[in-house]
């Protein structure tokens, strides 16, 4: 089989073995393999034909082909694709919907910091700062935390700090979003395409 073939069967060791034999710049080949075969694995997703551990499995197999290749870039030449930065808000200790995202993105070859959960928002305002963040995913699976939200943009606005906010978890809907001035991801797969559009990238 393909590298291909063995992300989509979620074949971790398989896709290693495959990524060490690829043959060729290896930032064309997570490009031209890797990438395309994630997304097509997320239209799966979406269209119900594939489930929640498959999409994981596969983005993990995906992920563990792309830091073999990644160890064959000379890190000068790497194109970073920016610091992601998620965390769950403080008081809130739920993370399957955050670590979904991250696994996505991390197989998308983005540079994420994880938090955690129950996170203060001091911490969360230093990891902005540290890393230059381009995007900060905030996720509450809790009404009673999802006011943290907002106390996080309000400190990240008087300190005019720069970064795509991006909310998710049960109790948060579009409408919430939009009147705290940050964008809103449904589930994971929808999340990673907005962070891939915040951040112009294919």
């Amino acid at each position: 089989g393909t590298l291909q073939d063995a992300i989509i069967a979620g074949d971790q060791t398989l896709a290693c073995d495959l990524a060490i034999r690829e043959e060729g710049d290896p930032i064309s080949i997570i490009n031209r393999k890797v990438i395309p075969t994630l997304n097509l694995i997320g239209k799966r997703y979406e269209d119900g034909e594939f489930f929640l551990p498959q999409l994981l499995t596969s983005a993990q197999a995906a992920k563990g082909a792309i830091d073999v290749l990644k160890k064959r870039i000379a890190l000068s030449k790497g194109k970073k694709r920016g610091w992601i930065i998620l965390a769950t808000v403080a008081g809130d200790i739920h993370d399957l919907g955050k670590n979904i995202v991250k696994t996505i993105l991390e197989s998308h070859g983005f540079d994420v910091c994880d938090l955690g959960v129950n996170v203060p928002t001091p911490r969360i305002i230093k990891a902005v700062l540290k890393h230059k963040a381009k995007v900060l995913g905030l996720s509450a699976l809790m009404t009673t935390t999802m006011g943290r939200m907002v106390e996080i943009i309000e400190k990240l606005k008087k300190r005019k700090i720069k970064v795509h906010i991006v909310v998710g978890g049960a109790p948060v809907n579009e409408a919430f979003a939009k009147k705290i001035g940050a964008y809103y991801a449904p589930n994971a797969i929808t999340g990673v395409k907005l962070i891939k559009r915040l951040l112009n990238v294919s």
